[in-house]
């Protein structure tokens, strides 16, 4: 299978997906550390992707999406962003109203 068409299948099968360096568990970088720390706050059930561990992932994302970083998040099969858009969507509120908006389910925190 030609790897756009196997990132494709990843994103079509999951409503939210994190292609990201390491694991939800145990994330390699602070940046993918800080989206899973995000989602895992709101609650959001969501696929992790580790990147290092394929080259052919690592570098097909980057072509899928046309975005040249890691972590990358998708909703519903639609890009969101990297680190810096999930971290400014998530303290806007902004992020809430996109899962919101897609029907994934999140916890709202205390006090929010």
């Amino acid at each position: 299978m030609a790897i756009h068409d196997r990132l494709q299948s990843i994103v079509d099968q999951n409503d939210v997906v994190l292609f990201m360096k390491g694991t939800p568990d145990f994330p390699q970088c602070g940046f993918s550390g800080q989206v899973v720390q995000i989602l895992n706050y709101l609650g959001v059930k969501y696929e992790g992707v580790n990147c290092l561990e394929n080259d052919e992932i690592r570098q097909g994302v980057k072509e899928f999406s046309n975005w040249p970083t890691l972590p990358q998040l998708y909703l519903k099969g639609e890009f969101v962003g990297g680190c810096d858009i999930v971290r400014e969507m998530f303290q806007s509120g902004d992020l809430a109203n996109a899962l919101a908006e897609k029907g994934i389910a999140f916890k709202v925190p205390a006090g929010a």
